[in-house]
């Protein structure tokens, strides 16, 4: 069960161990994405000569439905995000397995899962393999013939992966452009508005933790990269509260929303409690996406008196690709998940933070 909220922890001057640890590791989200495309040039040349335009492209790892979400739109060829270890029978020497053999994110709760299994199957078939991930790994072993790119990626930083091959399948004519760089620079523009030396007046993130302090929120994105941050961020806010986070549709949101009940004005906190009343949470990364879908939730949280909120992109965001977009609203999300579960004195980070 989630303590008491108290804001007054997020003013402090000397945070806790692991919320400066945990802190530092979402402000560092752009130095990693640019650690991890150091070599990017280097591989998309070697891509761009030794991978044939593929049959189909098999996404495996973590991050794999990120890819398949940015590539779905334009992809010239049939993609699929693959959760399995076994290749399905259809991969063949046509075909391209992209792996992302990264370490888990340090404020997931996810184990670690390594590509090996289906890195060697795509080899033994003679698929192409684009590999993302740690010089010297069994699953950078395994991809070492001569129809494999393998990309060095020095974070293990699973979303940083993503951004980095997703740059590179753009480069070679599977994805559209993504610059790592502008990805990069939308994360620290995150980090510097969420930094925890600015008080609750200027600080969005924390902010949005004393909204969500009491709250069930419901979390809802209009389009597919939208939503797609919405469910990540849904995760990050169970694991930060100890409560329910609800991401869906409209459809699966309304009831939610509709069933709550009206405020009673005569109720005592101190006799009655403080109960939990969802507060909507509008994901949004400026696509019209499902606009009918926003309007229906929106009146029905003016008409139930239900809290409704907004985490969107900065002014001059407004031209940025996709992925800069998702980066940015994933970002926000994680840096309120990360002050709410400091307020509430329930921020634990992996154990391997103290080594980043």
């Amino acid at each position: 069960m989630s303590g008491a909220f108290e804001d007054s922890r997020l003013e402090t001057s000397a945070l806790p161990g692991p919320a400066e640890a945990a802190l530092r590791y979402l402000a560092s989200t752009g130095a990693r994405i640019r650690s991890d495309a150091t070599e990017l040039d280097a591989s998309a040349r070697l891509a761009a000569t030794d991978l044939e335009r593929p049959r189909g492209v098999l996404v495996v790892g973590p991050e794999a439905r990120l890819v398949r979400s940015v590539l779905e739109p334009v992809c010239p060829v049939p993609m699929v995000a693959w959760p399995f270890d076994r290749l399905p029978a259809w991969v063949g020497p046509l075909d391209l397995v992209v792996a992302l053999d990264t370490e888990t994110d340090l404020l997931g709760a996810a184990p670690a899962q390594s590509c090996l299994e289906s890195v060697a199957e795509a080899e033994r078939r003679g698929a192409g393999i684009l590999l993302a991930g740690r010089d010297g790994s069994s699953a950078w072993r395994a991809a070492g013939h001569r129809s494999a790119v393998r990309l060095p990626v020095l974070s293990g930083d699973p979303m940083s992966a993503a951004v980095v091959v997703l740059a590179l399948l753009g480069q070679i004519g599977i994805g559209p452009h993504v610059d790592p760089e502008q990805v990069a620079r939308a994360a620290d523009l995150v980090a510097e508005a969420a930094s925890p030396h600015h008080d609750l007046a200027t600080n969005p993130a924390k902010e949005m933790a004393c909204a969500l302090a009491d709250a069930d929120p419901l979390l809802w994105g209009g389009s597919v990269l939208a939503a797609r941050s919405a469910r990540r961020c849904a995760e990050a806010l169970r694991r930060a509260s100890g409560r329910a986070a609800l991401s869906a549709d409209a459809d699966a949101l309304m009831p939610v929303i509709t069933g709550t009940p009206v405020r009673d004005p005569f109720a005592d906190p101190e006799i009655d409690g403080l109960p939990t009343r969802p507060v909507l949470v509008v994901m949004d990364d400026g696509e019209a996406g499902d606009a009918e879908g926003r309007a229906r939730l929106e009146a029905a949280c003016r008409q139930h008196d239900v809290s409704a909120r907004r985490i969107g992109l900065p002014l001059g965001m407004e031209e940025a690709g996709p992925v800069d977009r998702y980066v940015t609203l994933l970002l926000q999300g994680r840096f309120s998940a990360a002050y709410l579960a400091l307020g509430l004195d329930r921020l634990v980070l992996d154990s391997r933070a103290g080594a980043r």
